[in-house]
């Protein structure tokens, strides 16, 4: 081939084509129809079915891996928070068996103070309400000390009652508070009435392990007195009212070889756990006062010179 013959110019770098601009002018046109088509002729649904559905295979194995994630985000969340919820619920739950108890507390507490009214009216003797404070701290004793004293004008021997009958007697008045001895103390004795027979007797107090009460000692055997008598106070002593529940008898045994009768009786009062009582002023406040006894005039001696009169010699 002559050398003259050959094409000298360079190869153009890139393929030439179409220009730009005329490539941008059909694409434009193309694409403007086929909107246009789409719009008003539905031409492409079933071009679009076709690719949604070659494509949703791969589609769901790509979201897979998210889905797996956003399904443990949920979980964790809303384990953390059905947590933090079990959490909250108990803490109402005791939140409100604390007000149950408190409200059953308060409960009780009132309607133990309103049959410690009602005891106040039926005695009708002037009455001072106190607070239990605490029991005494000897625990060989049965005491326990409340909340008033000598400024609140309770005096030394003033019996004691709570809404159910006599609990015990005050045996020492400080400035701002008393002691009060129960009835079941071994060192505490009341004058009792047997509300059945009205037959009279001292009740003594008879702690014990097993439970502490009162026995009436010296009861001979023939005496009339069974397990269920009420005993009140016979008020002869002049420091508890008359007619105040004081024990019931619990335990009658009579023996062969002994003259006297063991009878065990249990308080009426609690004397246990007691939180309001009334200290009653004592009942020998109440008595009138005893008549002035009348002394007969004494004899003149003989010999001896009257006011007035004149003397004569003998």
């Amino acid at each position: 081939m002559p050398l003259g013959t050959l094409d000298r110019t360079p190869p153009p770098f890139f393929k030439q084509g179409p220009s730009a601009l005329s490539k941008l002018v059909v694409f434009s046109a193309v694409a403007l129809f086929l909107m246009v088509a789409d719009l008003r002729f539905r031409l492409t649904d079933p071009v679009r079915t076709a690719v949604a559905a070659v494509l949703y295979p791969a589609q769901w194995a790509v979201l897979q891996p998210v889905e797996l994630v956003s399904m443990a985000g949920n979980y964790f969340t809303s384990l953390h928070a059905a947590q933090q919820g079990e959490a909250e619920a108990l803490q109402r739950l005791a939140t409100q068996a604390q007000r149950s108890l408190q409200l059953e507390q308060i409960t009780l507490e009132n309607e133990r103070l309103r049959q410690l009214l009602a005891m106040r009216e039926r005695t009708g003797t002037q009455a001072t309400g106190a607070q239990v404070l605490y029991d005494a701290a000897d625990p060989y004793s049965r005491k326990i000390v409340i909340d008033r004293g000598q400024t609140h004008g309770i005096q030394a021997g003033s019996p004691v009652i709570d809404e159910s009958g006599v609990l015990g007697q005050v045996t020492r008045v400080y400035p701002l508070v008393s002691e009060v001895t129960l009835l079941i103390d071994r060192d505490q004795a009341i004058p009792v009435l047997n509300a059945r027979t009205g037959v009279r007797s001292v009740a003594y107090g008879e702690p014990s392990a097993s439970g502490d009460g009162l026995e009436l000692r010296y009861t001979l055997a023939s005496a009339d007195i069974a397990q269920g008598d009420l005993l009140t106070t016979s008020g002869v002593d002049g420091v508890y009212p008359a007619g105040l529940p004081v024990a019931r008898v619990t335990l009658v045994e009579r023996q062969a070889e002994s003259s006297f009768t063991r009878v065990r009786c249990e308080p009426m009062a609690r004397v246990q756990g007691t939180l309001h009582v009334l200290v009653l002023a004592p009942a020998g406040d109440a008595l009138p006062p005893s008549p002035l006894v009348e002394t007969t005039p004494a004899r003149p001696v003989r010999g001896a010179v009257r006011p007035g009169s004149r003397s004569t010699a003998p």
